[in-house]
């Protein structure tokens, strides 16, 4: 089991990442590891079980959404994305759709569209 991350370091994490995009600057990558590992929690406490992979690496990875669980190999249901993109759908500063039109999202599988519980509240 991943160790729980602080909802106060979290928060920290995000709103240090971005700051430094606002500023035009890169984000350390501690930081915004903290941020992406943090907002997959939360994806994680709202929408609990086995059925999609949620991808962002090279910092995490976490299994969601009620359905059949995958135990072996490449999950049906897969999701992936940079960290910049993940963090931008889950705050809600870009809608799903738009991201995964844009081709920055890769999702395969019948639940792989998470715009039912994206945006996140962190």
């Amino acid at each position: 089991m991943a160790k729980r991350i602080d909802t106060g370091d979290g928060r920290a994490a995000l709103d240090g990442v971005r700051a430094a995009d606002a500023a035009g600057e890169k984000p350390p990558r501690t930081e915004l590891a903290t941020a992406v590992r943090y907002l997959l929690q939360l994806l994680d406490e709202k929408a609990p079980g086995n059925s999609v992979e949620v991808r962002v690496p090279p910092f995490g990875a976490v299994q969601v959404i009620q359905g059949p669980r995958h135990t072996r190999g490449t999950p049906p249901n897969v999701v992936e994305m940079d960290a910049a993109t993940w963090i931008a759908v889950a705050t809600g500063s870009e809608r799903w759709a738009d991201a995964a039109a844009s081709g920055r999202i890769s999702a395969s599988g019948t639940r792989a569209d998470l715009s039912d519980v994206l945006p996140l509240r962190p």
